[in-house]
């Protein structure tokens, strides 16, 4: 049976991840552009931090991120293709994910069963809240695997997990 800490200890698990794959690198490398279709390590972060308001917000917490800053880094963003305004430094988005982490954690420690039960939506579709809850952990656990291949993109050649 999954638990509310199961899913607290696996967006944690993602967390970690992301926090080895951005280690030493600089915001300049974070803005590299893969060669194929796809995106930039800042935005993948900022997709994920948008991921993460999208589940408190879920659990009747506060998001992690502005108006401006969800419609730059939400689903169906722009790509990002070098500094500009809009653009969160990385530093900055790694502080911001450690958060939410902890906004996370409480959020789901202290939500009911009669909230993980209510009804969502997400796009056209309603769904429990803990359903969405782990629909958005899966779409944030295939962004996480993605910050692999952007390390190595910045010219890394390395293995850190």
């Amino acid at each position: 049976m999954l638990t509310k800490a199961n899913v607290i200890g696996i967006f944690a698990q993602n967390l970690s991840v992301i926090n080895k794959q951005t280690n030493g690198l600089t915001d300049e490398q974070s803005l590299l552009q893969p060669p194929f279709r796809g995106n930039c390590l800042n935005w993948v972060l900022g997709h994920i931090l948008s991921n993460r308001s999208e589940v408190l917000e879920a659990l009747e917490a506060e998001g992690m991120l502005s108006a401006e800053q969800y419609k730059r880094y939400g689903y169906g963003s722009e790509p990002i293709c070098g500094p500009g305004q809009d653009i969160l430094p990385l530093e900055q988005l790694l502080e911001m994910l450690r958060e939410s982490q902890v906004r996370i954690q409480s959020a789901l420690e202290n939500a009911s069963d009669e909230l993980l039960s209510e009804e969502r939506t997400l796009g056209p579709n309603r769904m429990p809240c803990e359903e969405l809850v782990l629909f958005l952990l899966w779409h944030e656990s295939y962004h996480t695997g993605q910050t692999e291949l952007l390390r190595q993109l910045a010219g890394t050649n390395d293995k850190v997990i």
